[in-house]
Formats: structure tokens, sequence, C-alpha cells
């Protein structure tokens, strides 16, 4: 007689990530092949860089020396190579020599995406119960990995410019009065056309923003985590200098980008300037991960950095979903602008739009509306509430994240059509 083994003990860990609302939207996408996907925050199929990435790949490997070099274990800071083309990198978005940016060699660090600092910069600072302060609405994968470390996290009043620094600076006194802010580690701040709201922090908050979070570092230090993935995706507006610049000591803000958005994702090549004393424990955790992030995708994209490849790509990018933001935001003028109660923003950049509908219909997974959109009338989108930190019922449930990165402009009025169809029953 066959007797069933015994239960798997997972860990409290595993029990802190489950059922993250990213797993449920990929089955969507796989198993209803027939939606048109306004949900996928993917970029776009038709340029991504084929022939940029062919001619990077022949050039190294048709040196055999550099090819072994590649193909071998690297370290885990990453490429010394990468490491430094992406700091003249980094200088050319702010706007100074590589020298001036004031940090060290190993405050650069390469990561499998920015994604994977973010997860790294949790599993570090984070225990239990300790506390991120964030917008709302804000990433909803990040909030995953808060909740996968088991953090507190705590919203902060928002509007059209961002976080706003007199509700952080209150909300940081409230805490304090309720004895709560020793657990205080981290503000999270996602600084250019944020996912998903499309919006950048604005620029006279990112300074004062800065000042604020040193000001209530009074028993340990309060971190700035900047995400800045979608900094170089800009259509149009303003040119904005990154909050991490606004901190001269170079010890309060973390700041991570990735090649995922404005290269290619498949590389999964990302990177974070940290505090020097934050070097260490990052790449402790970060060892027992992988040693390193992939050494061949490193000095692939050195190639594309160095050959010049990378710039004219960038230009293409942005030409593209330049055209994808006009058509999405033609079709919303087209199909929404007579449903009463319907707005939404007009981003200078990024990949999303991010739309209201009355406050009487939800937009969750549960919800009439997302049923129909996605069963009856084929169109799929993030719901709104997956954005804010709070217990759900004290969250907005009207609001919905479209992205307009995977869709061609044919397919992305084609979808708008159909969700306005949905949308317009609803209401």
């Amino acid at each position: 007689m066959t007797h069933a083994p015994p239960p798997i003990k997972l860990s409290r860990r595993w029990h802190y990530a489950r059922e993250q609302a990213i797993s449920f939207l990929m089955q969507q996408a796989v198993e209803n092949t027939g939606v048109v996907s306004l949900a996928a925050g993917l970029v776009d199929f038709a340029s991504l860089p084929v022939g940029e990435t062919r001619a990077a790949m022949t050039t190294l490997l048709d040196d055999d020396a550099a090819a072994r070099q590649a193909l071998q274990y690297g370290t885990t800071l990453g490429s010394d190579r990468l490491r430094g083309l992406v700091r003249e990198h980094l200088a050319r978005l702010e706007g100074i020599a590589p020298a001036d940016l004031g940090i060290d060699a190993e405050q650069l660090i390469l990561t499998t995406g920015s994604q994977q600092l973010l997860s790294l910069v949790c599993e570090v600072l984070l225990d239990p119960g300790d506390i991120c302060l964030v917008a709302g609405p804000t990433y909803f994968v990040f909030l995953g990995n808060l909740n996968g470390v088991g953090a507190e996290t705590i919203t902060v009043d928002t509007d059209d410019g961002g976080i706003c620094p007199q509700a952080l600076e209150q909300t940081l006194a409230r805490l304090e009065t309720e004895g709560k802010l020793d657990r205080v580690k981290l503000i999270y701040l996602v600084s250019y056309y944020e996912n998903p709201s499309g919006l950048c922090l604005a620029e006279e908050r990112r300074g004062p923003i800065v000042e604020i979070a040193r000001k209530w570092s009074k028993r340990q230090r309060i971190l700035v985590l900047e995400d800045a993935a979608y900094r170089e995706l800009r259509y149009d507006g303003p040119a904005l200098p990154s909050l991490w610049s606004h901190d001269a000591a170079r010890d309060t803000v973390i700041y991570t980008q990735t090649f995922s958005k404005s290269f290619a994702p498949g590389l999964r090549v990302g990177y974070g300037v940290v505090p020097r004393d934050l070097v260490g424990p990052l790449c402790d955790r970060k060892g027992n991960e992988d040693f390193g992030s992939a050494n061949f995708n490193q000095h692939l994209l050195a190639n594309v950095l160095e050959s010049g490849l990378y710039a004219s790509h960038v230009e293409q990018v942005c030409a593209a979903y330049r055209e994808k933001r006009d058509a999405m935001l033609a079709a919303a003028d087209r199909y929404f602008a007579d449903i009463p109660g319907v707005t939404w923003v007009h981003p200078h950049g990024g990949l999303y739009v991010w739309m209201s509908l009355p406050e009487h219909v939800e937009t969750g997974f549960e919800s009439e509306l997302f049923q129909s959109a996605s069963h009856t009338h084929g169109v799929m989108y993030v719901p709104g509430e997956l954005c804010y930190a709070q217990p759900l019922a004290e969250r907005a449930r009207h609001q919905m994240r479209l992205s307009f990165g995977v869709q061609t402009p044919a397919g992305i009025d084609d979808g708008m059509r159909r969700l306005a169809a949905a949308v317009r029953a609803a209401v």
C-alpha cells in the first residue's frame, strides 16, 4: 500500500510572497491568446535590436580570447569593462564628467535587470515589520518584493507631481509619535514616467525629498530607493535631473536603472549605484544567489555601448514608443471622451497610460468590468488597485494601467475600442 508523503513545510518568506498578481496576469495572457493585452508591460517586439546584437555578438566571438573571457565566470560586482562604460553612460545622463559623479568604482553594481537590485535591497535592509514608504499608486511588483520580506508598506499622499514632500514629512512625524520611526528604513520612488501612472516626480520635489530622508534619519539612516527604469524613454517634456543628483554626499539615495527597456530585456542587464557602506552587504547577498549576473551578456552589452549602436537604437525605440503613446491617447479621445467621469494621464515617456473611471466602477480581477472586458470584449488591463499598499477596502478601486508597449498602433486602437465598449456598459 502506497502512503502519501508528509507535506512539504514551506518557509514564512514563501507565505509572504505567494499569489503574486504578475503571475496571474501572465497566466491569463497565455491562456487567452485571442485577447488584446493592454496589460503586458513588455517592450515593443518589432524594435528589438536584432541587427545591433548580431553585430556585437560577431565582434565578440571573432576574438577567441575575448570570447573565452566572456564565457568564463564573472564577479559579483560585474564586468570591470561594462561598469566603466556604464559609469560613462550615467555621467552623460547626468550631464557631467565621469570623474564628477562622486562615486568609487565599486559603488556601481551590475545586476540581473534592475528588478534584482530592488529585491536585493529589500533582502538586505528590511526585516519583518520594518517600514517602507511609497507613492500611491506605485510599481506593484515592488510591493510584492516588500511583501516577500514581511515589510510593512505605507502609502504617502501623492498628486500629479508624485509624492508630496509635506505629506512625507507628516507621515514620518506621525510614525515618530507612534514610536515607529526606528522601523522606517526606506522610501521608494519611480522618478521617471512612473509605472503605473506615467507621471514624473516633480523637479522641485526631488531635492526636498532627499533632505527629508536625512532630517528624519535620527537613529538609523532612511535610504531613498530611486527606480529610474524608464529614464531614457522620454518622448517630449523636460529632461529632469535624477533624484540621486541631489544627494551630494552619495550616502542616502540608491539609484537603479536597466537596459531592459532601452535595449533588450532578454539580456537582463541592469545596474545600481549605492552608498559605499551598502556595497558589501548587497554583494554578500548577491553572492549567495548567483556570484554575479550573466558575464557573457555583460560583455555583449559592452560591445554594443562601445560601438555606438546603443545610442542610435534608443532613438529608434523612443520614436516607436512615441507613435504608440500617441495612438493610445488618440484612441482614448476617440472612444472614451464621451463617457462621463473617465479621465487619463498624458505621459511624456515610459510605457503606460493611467486611466480613472467613475468611483462606483470597480476594475479589480473579480469585478464585473474585468470579467466583461477579458471574456466578452477580449481585452485585458492591469487593475489599478494592485498598485496601492493599503488594505483593499482603503484603496482606490476604479483605476487601470494601460500599456502601449507590446501592441502595434492598430492593435492599441482595437484594444481601446474593445475596452471602451466594456467601460461604457459598466458606467
